[in-house]
């Protein structure tokens, strides 16, 4: 998955508690290396190896909230197959 900026996560109960009981948390910019990331209602940033939300979205404490604009483009591809 190429994770890019302004992607958005929903962190899982389990590991709220190291993510300052934050619900979310948004990709601000990776280089490969590091991404680092705001979490949601203002609690705070951070930044973690990529290698760590690789492993954090395998482990589902991580999942996608997907955006508007790709569920609408969706939305629209299959009016046009129907």
């Amino acid at each position: 998955m190429s994770i890019k900026e302004g992607t958005k996560f929903q962190i899982s109960q389990g590991i709220q508690s190291y993510f300052n009981s934050a619900e979310s948390l948004t990709v601000l910019s990776n280089n490969g290396i590091t991404i680092q990331f705001t979490l949601g209602d203002g609690k705070g940033y951070g930044s973690m190896p990529v290698e760590h939300l690789d492993y954090l979205l395998k482990k589902s404490n991580l999942s996608l909230i997907p955006n508007k604009r790709s569920l609408l483009s969706a939305d629209h591809d299959e009016e046009q197959i129907g």
